[in-house]
């Protein structure tokens, strides 16, 4: 059994794992899932926009609770636990990165995998992308993000059927969330991981910031400049909010759990 340590940051427990933790966390997650393992693992991720709306809202922050892992997938995130606390996260795992991570491991380890989520036209284009990125990689289901929960029990009964070891569920905060937490119960796979618009960059609608703004924390800023009309009124409003819970809902302490 794997253990790992969490610090809560900004009021949300954080898992202080590096990419290729979470890697062989998952590899060994789903190998055990296919072995008739514990339920599915829910995979969430925590940024200004995630904190801001655990304050805001009460159901969001049970959805978070809810989760088995929370990665850090801000930089802000990451530079806190550093500060102030004595179990400092690794580093940022990016969903959009962490997406090609787990693709390549997939693609080795013959783990597959399903997309759900964006419009029918982006879906299809981030699974040809990733179809020519990893030639080992098996996508053996995809879905647009489209839907009622009144359609949920098929999409459940759909994806278990094609036998995917990791769903990637791309419905935006807080619907993706939410699908999780409803569906646990219903799903099969390995890990069920939340990744916004990961759908979206994978297929070149969106461009990622240069290398030094990620690592800096200042990958927002790039997204600002680029998409402003989607986004600036997301950031004026979430990150003072998450500034202040950085600030006031850290503690120094890690915990450490069994994966």
């Amino acid at each position: 059994m794997k253990s790992y340590k969490t610090v809560v940051v900004g009021g949300v427990r954080t898992a202080c794992l590096s990419r290729t933790d979470m890697i062989d966390l998952m590899v060994s997650d789903c190998d055990a899932a296919r072995l008739g393992g514990p339920s599915a693992k829910i995979v969430f991720d925590v940024n200004g926009h995630a904190l801001a709306l655990s304050f805001w809202s009460p159901d969001f922050r049970k959805y978070l609770a809810e989760g088995d892992l929370i990665h850090a997938d801000g930089q802000a995130i990451v530079a806190t636990s550093r500060f102030l606390t004595r179990s400092p996260i690794p580093e940022r795992s990016a969903t959009t990165d962490f997406f090609h991570d787990a693709a390549a491991a997939a693609g080795r380890k013959g783990l597959r995998f399903y997309l759900l989520g964006a419009t029918e036209e982006v879906n299809a284009r981030c699974e040809s992308k990733m179809k020519a990125l990893y030639p080992e990689l098996q996508i053996v289901g995809r879905r647009n993000g489209y839907f009622t929960p009144d359609d949920e029990p098929a999409i459940c009964d759909a994806i278990n059927a094609s036998q995917a070891d990791i769903v990637w569920v791309g419905l935006g905060k807080p619907n993706e969330q939410a699908f999780c937490i409803r569906n646990k119960s219903r799903l099969k796979a390995g890990w069920i991981v939340t990744c916004g618009g990961c759908f979206n960059y994978v297929a070149g609608d969106y461009p990622r910031a240069p290398a030094w703004m990620q690592s800096s924390g200042f990958e927002w800023l790039h997204r600002l400049v680029t998409n402003p009309r989607k986004l600036f009124w997301r950031y004026l409003t979430t990150n003072p909010v998450a500034i202040y819970l950085l600030l006031t809902q850290t503690t120094s302490q890690g915990v450490e759990v069994s994966a």
